[in-house]
């Protein structure tokens, strides 16, 4: 398993252009990651953090052909997602946000989340339904999360994370003065320089770290 981020599939692609085709057998771990998987639901519970589970989507497979992707998805338990070092190819969406001057949307997570709390993320983001087309996981989350709509909308690529978990990330552009208004998830949000190397020092590595890979594959 790499330790950095590695990409899968590199579009871009037009939202038209992605395909997620839905398998009904349910993912079924190993004993031992449902074990923990367990365990990571009842320490939320422990720090009072919503305790919520469920099913979500796992990649079992991805194609390119004809200038389209195609995506082979089944459910997976949600909570597999944050068993340490295996996310067992959980499938979450990442809605970078930029405005018209280019710059990039940044909140900051509640302290009592479930991931990423009191740390800064980019745009919006979450888990992809059962049933979804993640294209469609990029635009919900952003409504729910800045309530706001994506003047225009492109899928960047699909990008494995050390522990095994899959990021379908797209970029959404933001029109002309438009406002947004963060959710209870947020506690403070900020819009960042277009430069990268710009970014403030609450902007850490491993945030950066698929900004800059994709920036880096697109100069390539």
């Amino acid at each position: 398993m790499p330790s950095v981020p590695a990409i899968l599939a590199r579009g871009p692609w037009a939202p038209e252009q992605v395909d997620a085709r839905w398998h009904d057998e349910h993912y079924a771990p190993p004993r031992e990651r449902a074990d923990a998987a367990d365990a990571a639901i009842e320490a939320l519970r422990d720090r009072g953090s919503p305790s919520h589970d469920g099913l979500a989507a796992r990649l079992l497979g991805h194609a390119e052909a004809d200038g389209r992707l195609v995506l082979d998805l089944q459910p997976v338990r949600w909570a597999l997602r944050l068993v340490e070092g295996d996310a067992s190819c959980s499938v979450a969406a990442m809605c970078l946000t930029r405005d018209s001057e280019g710059r990039w949307l940044a909140g900051r997570r509640a302290a009592w989340l479930a991931s990423w709390a009191g740390r800064w993320a980019l745009g919006a983001g979450g888990a992809v339904d059962v049933g979804e087309n993640p294209v469609d996981t990029l635009t919900r989350e952003l409504r729910e999360e800045w309530s706001v709509p994506a003047e225009r909308l492109r899928v960047e690529a699909l990008v494995r994370l050390p522990h095994d978990l899959v990021m379908f990330v797209g970029t959404a552009w933001l029109p002309a003065g438009a406002e947004v208004t963060p959710d209870h998830e947020h506690d403070a949000y900020a819009w960042w320089p277009p430069d990268v190397a710009d970014w403030p020092a609450e902007a850490h590595e491993e945030l950066r770290q698929i900004p800059k890979l994709l920036l880096a594959e697109r100069a390539a």
